[in-house]
């Protein structure tokens, strides 16, 4: 029998991990000793998404939800990644604000739209204005029309192209799920492979490099066996990948091109 744990470990993953259950306990009716409590029929409807119903013979917890394994299918994100090295994502969340200014707010879809693509809604410390997107996708939550989303997100990569590569067509997908969150009458999550993350990784490097040049704290990470060379390699690999960044930012539809007619001749004359 086979078993995927899945660990979430130091504080911010906790919390989130804390918080992620409470808001789905929330919306199934679910209490803290597993007890189901809510109101509508709808709750229960897939609660076996989250849940398993412990077994009525079971003395210690018969008839109540224990949270179950879940398996998450990381197609989407094959399908955002252009090139194996490339697979960094930035997360972002719309509407950001308080529980006691969403009375205040009125939310739209162009509204959630702008604030999706806005630098302070991502929840990584880098601004994508200061990059290219390789591929976005876009969830929204609430009622609203696919008609509308589509308008509006068509209209963010035409006022925005250069904040987009040209080489990949179609690279912005949208999905809508008609049920909102829990709190608010609609939302959007944002996903986006760009090359701002680049900003990040300079900064981790720039870091590390200052550290690793006096060689503070080698010698505990030496003296549980650790090569010096490991860190080495490991800022050399930092460095190739900003570096990748850079050049697929700058890249063009044109210079693709010749690189795909250059690996074609290759290709036959290796062949011949």
């Amino acid at each position: 029998m086979r078993e995927i744990v899945h660990l979430q470990a130091g504080q911010c993953g906790n919390q989130i991990g804390a918080k992620f259950w409470e808001v789905i306990s929330e919306e199934h009716g679910i209490d803290q000793s597993g007890i189901y409590h809510g109101e509508s029929d709808l709750q229960l409807e897939r609660i076996s998404v989250y849940y398993n119903e412990a077994s009525v013979a079971t003395s210690t917890n018969g008839g109540k939800y224990v949270p179950r394994a879940i398996l998450l299918d990381l197609e989407p994100a094959v399908n955002m990644v252009p090139f194996p090295r490339l697979h960094f994502f930035m997360p972002g969340f719309a509407p950001l604000t308080s529980r006691s200014m969403q009375q205040y707010s009125a939310l739209s879809v162009p509204e959630l739209t702008q604030q999706m693509f806005d630098a302070k809604n991502m929840m990584a410390a880098c601004d994508p204005r200061h990059g290219r997107y390789l591929t976005v996708a876009a969830v929204f939550r609430g009622r609203m029309s696919m008609k509308e989303v589509d308008e509006q997100m068509l209209s963010v990569q035409n006022k925005n192209s250069s904040y987009f590569v040209e080489w990949i067509p179609n690279n912005v997908k949208t999905a809508v799920c008609d049920i909102p969150p829990k709190g608010l009458k609609m939302s959007s999550t944002f996903i986006g492979n760009t090359t701002a993350i680049q900003e990040l990784f300079k900064r981790i490097s720039e870091q590390f490099t200052a550290m690793f040049r006096r060689k503070a704290f080698l010698h505990w990470y030496t003296g549980e066996g650790m090569d010096e060379m490991e860190f080495t390699e490991a800022e050399s690999n930092m460095n190739d990948l900003v570096s990748e960044y850079q050049q697929y930012q700058e890249a063009t539809a044109e210079e693709d091109f010749e690189a795909e007619e250059c690996a074609d001749d290759f290709e036959a004359c290796e062949q011949e």
